[in-house]
């Protein structure tokens, strides 16, 4: 079946509380840029992606402007053919960043297409290994007081989330230290907790963080430093003596391989969002696969619950306090540390239209 539309939209969306990190600094809103592709039938596909706060025009422009017009008429289920139609397209003035966005909603928006045309869920079409995934509640935190931390974490808690993770990268290692110290105490042995450096150290600093946090049993030290450091990646591996997580800020294959292949990561962190889609995503995992490593997610959960549980080797499922839970009919649930990917035809996220167009940008 042809395509026979594509609109993409933009929204700027106010946060519920204030988030922070070490790289971003704090957030009170983040964009929203949703994408509708349907065929002559009159079927369609829904992706939506999002960014902290700048370049969401930027996506929406290439969307709008360059892939809708490259898409029209085109078989709408030769998905790999129209992922490499849009990366050539866009090859000059991409290889990543914001064109790697654009050609990650489109290609995400067709595999919801071609599932829903199927009437069957994405992840039984990518695969269906189970449905049910290990989820932790992903805090944006870095600047809240200790009190409000651990209150949050006994939300979290409270609402069915067996795992954590929690910012780190503050001013002082040593008020790291001691929150993440804390939060062990609050959570005790057997509750797993994942930091996040969002990038924020050298690699000298982060080898240095990393032997200081080791014994408080984290799981992962996520962005420890820029993802363009493989080698630096290596060295934190091996002699911060913690598992590394990263990939959200990779956003080629090309990028995972050469970080997989050089041991840079233990749990690597595709996004659909950014890494080239559906499509893309599933080539990273099959490399970690291959490699014997696991496989997490970043953001965007209602969409990467069904790629995890498409796929042997995944860990955790990423869950982030965007709000974007109010403009979704049926956000996803967590139940005893579980998330289970919907039966619905496609990804099964519909949006509030209604809702969303309060925020337009």
């Amino acid at each position: 079946m042809t395509i026979a539309n594509v609109q993409a939209d933009h929204y700027r969306i106010p946060l519920p509380v204030t988030l922070s990190d070490s790289t971003h600094g704090e957030i009170s809103h983040f964009e929203l840029v949703t994408l509708r592709v349907r065929d002559a039938e009159g079927a369609e596909g829904l992706v939506y992606t999002y960014t902290v706060g700048a370049g969401g025009a930027a996506i929406h422009a290439v969307l709008a402007r360059d892939l809708g017009p490259l898409l029209q008429g085109r078989e709408a289920d030769r998905i790999e053919a129209l992922w490499e139609r849009m990366w050539w397209a866009l090859h000059y003035v991409g290889r990543g960043g914001i064109a790697s966005f654009a050609i990650s909603a489109v290609d995400t928006a067709l595999w919801d297409l071609k599932a829903r045309r199927q009437a069957t869920p994405l992840w039984r079409l990518l695969g269906g290994h189970d449905p049910k995934v290990k989820a932790y509640a992903g805090g944006i935190d870095l600047q809240l007081p200790l009190d409000r931390l651990l209150r949050q974490t006994r939300d979290h808690l409270d609402a069915g989330f067996r795992a954590i993770k929690m910012k780190v990268g503050r001013e002082r290692l040593s008020e790291d230290v001691a929150r993440v110290a804390a939060m062990r105490d609050l959570l005790g042995a057997e509750v797993p907790l994942m930091v996040d450096a969002n990038m924020c150290w050298n690699v000298d600093q982060a080898i240095r963080a990393a032997r200081l946090l080791a014994e408080y049993d984290i799981t992962w030290l996520e962005e420890p430093t820029i993802p363009d450091d493989v080698a630096g990646h290596v060295r934190i591996a091996r002699e911060g003596t913690l598992p590394l997580a990263t990939g959200e800020n990779l956003h080629t294959i090309y990028e995972f391989e050469h970080m997989i292949g050089a041991g840079g990561v233990a749990f690597p962190e595709p996004d659909l969002s950014n890494c080239g889609g559906v499509t893309v995503w599933l080539k990273v995992a099959h490399l970690a696969e291959a490699h014997n490593l696991p496989v997490t997610s970043h953001g965007v959960h209602d969409l990467h619950v069904h790629l995890l549980a498409a796929v042997p080797n995944k860990s955790y499922l990423e869950i982030h306090g965007f709000g974007l839970d109010r403009f979704i009919a049926e956000p996803l649930k967590i139940e005893d540390g579980t998330a289970t990917a919907p039966e619905r035809p496609g990804h099964g996220v519909e949006l509030d239209w209604q809702a969303l167009e309060r925020c337009r940008a």
